[in-house]
């Protein structure tokens, strides 16, 4: 009996020490149970363990070991890391494709889920199919005490903002990208937004978004059918993090600029050169070993072309030109404006390398709202914070009330890839709110190459185990 006391004495500090950590007093209704469990026995926890019946006893004690499994491995998977895989190349050459990570929840604080009831280890959908959550009971967003906050240039995992609204059928692009993109599609006349007004041309584009959502909804066995979904089950997202909340961000000529000051660039940041070539066939093995190379970025190259484009950092690019029987010369191409990206619903001249200025909300800070602004931070007030926001006319209402300023209840983060020239980001779909940061990537666990064979140097054996730095 005394082993049994100290057993649950030492089993309730640590889940006191728990509650105590997430801030959460409703596990001590489970007290009685865990009492009953190591002292009073009234309920038979272990009932198949008397049965006559071998064959009961030999499944329930598989039932059970596999419910223990799953449900530490569930509280491993919320509070401490999870593990990710690197699906696209937009972190090339920092992460690359084939990554598997270990993600850190401890270091920004892990979340308390906001859909606690769910399959572990999945995201939001069954691997048969349907959703892989309920969504009741759903919590007010939580983070409990971490090792520290979201760092410039700290690599971070994130639910997909965007990742609110998903057309089933695309779920790579956000439903709002496809309503603004439909929209333009429907209403193909040219219209010179110059000639008007900002309030003028904020109703042009919610013709375009009005009539883009329209299409979808209307066609769902193209699109597919349309869901929302809650913060922590929106698609994982792993990015850079190239701006903090308050700074005021601005890229010139593919330089990233922080309240005026030109920002640290990671060592292997990558971008797109229009390569000049002598003619000759870049070897398969010198673009893969020495470039390092996917199929995926020689996706623009021929064998035998004089010019095509490939996705080069600098070391990659000083190997390059140093083969001048291969190659004359490269330049970085240049992008133009560009009209999908953030925010959608304002007219501007910004592109990919030329973008902003953008200011980044924070906490407790208070913008002025008018024709200019709304379209930058609207998303937040009204997605991201949950208010009512509406235009009338020349007016704007929050929850019914007038408003022309508005302070916001989060701190917000600007993600980007390394890879610029090819990576869906902050650019195309805005700030990243504080709730919906995941954690820190750590290590790399495993590397694959999806180019390669099993015998033919398919892992990576020098990323195996190797940290995950800035």
């Amino acid at each position: 009996m005394k082993k049994q006391w100290i057993k649950f004495g030492l089993v309730t500090l640590l889940y006191l020490l728990f509650l105590l950590w997430v801030k959460s007093w409703w596990g001590l209704l489970l007290l009685p149970f865990i009492y009953d469990a190591y002292i009073s026995k009234k309920i038979p926890w272990k009932w198949w363990k008397k049965s006559d019946n071998s064959t009961v006893r030999t499944v329930m004690d598989w039932v059970d070991a596999i419910v223990f499994a799953l449900v530490g491995v569930y509280f491993v998977h919320i509070y401490v890391f999870q593990n990710y895989q690197i699906p696209t190349s937009s972190l090339e050459k920092s992460l690359l494709v084939g990554d598997y990570l270990f993600v850190s929840k401890a270091s920004y604080g892990p979340r308390v889920p906001q859909t606690p009831l769910s399959m572990p280890l999945t995201q939001h959908t069954m691997p048969w199919g349907g959703k892989s959550y309920l969504e009741w009971p759903k919590w007010e967003y939580k983070r409990v005490a971490g090792f520290g906050k979201v760092k410039l240039n700290d690599i971070v995992v994130f639910n997909f903002p965007a990742g609110d609204t998903v057309a089933l059928n695309n779920p790579a692009e956000d439903f709002y990208s496809i309503a603004y993109r439909e929209g333009r599609r429907i209403y193909p006349k040219k219209i010179e937004m110059d000639s008007l007004n900002r309030w003028q041309q904020r109703a042009v584009f919610d013709l375009y978004y009005n009539a883009g959502r329209k299409q979808i909804l209307g066609h769902p066995e193209y699109y597919g059918k349309v869901i929302t979904r809650p913060v922590d089950r929106r698609e994982n997202y792993v990015k850079r993090c190239v701006g903090l909340p308050g700074d005021t961000l601005q890229i010139i000529d593919g330089q990233v600029y922080l309240n005026g000051q030109a920002s640290e660039n990671p060592e292997d940041l990558q971008f797109f050169y229009i390569v000049r070539g002598t003619g000759k066939t870049l070897p398969l093995k010198f673009l893969q070993d020495e470039l390092g190379l996917s199929f995926e970025d020689m996706q623009y190259y021929q064998a035998g072309a004089t010019e095509f484009m490939l996705p080069l950092t600098q070391k990659s690019l000083s190997k390059l030109l140093a083969r001048k029987d291969l190659v004359t010369s490269a330049e970085r191409i240049s992008t133009d404006s560009d009209p999908s990206l953030y925010p959608q619903n304002l007219h501007k001249n910004w592109s990919t390398e030329d973008y902003g200025p953008i200011w980044i909300p924070k906490k407790g800070a208070t913008i002025a709202l008018n024709a200019e602004t709304l379209p930058i931070y609207e998303r937040c007030i009204r997605a991201y914070e949950g208010n009512d926001l509406q235009v009338k006319g020349q007016e704007i209402y929050i929850n019914g009330e007038k408003a022309d300023s508005y302070t916001f209840n989060m701190d917000y983060y600007w993600m980007m890839g390394d890879n610029r020239h090819n990576s869906a980001d902050s650019r195309y779909w805005g700030f990243v709110p504080e709730d919906h940061v995941v954690g820190k990537p750590i290590l790399i666990w495993l590397s694959l190459d999806k180019d390669k064979g099993w015998f033919d140097g398919k892992i990576r054996w020098n990323r195996l185990f190797k940290w995950v730095h800035k």
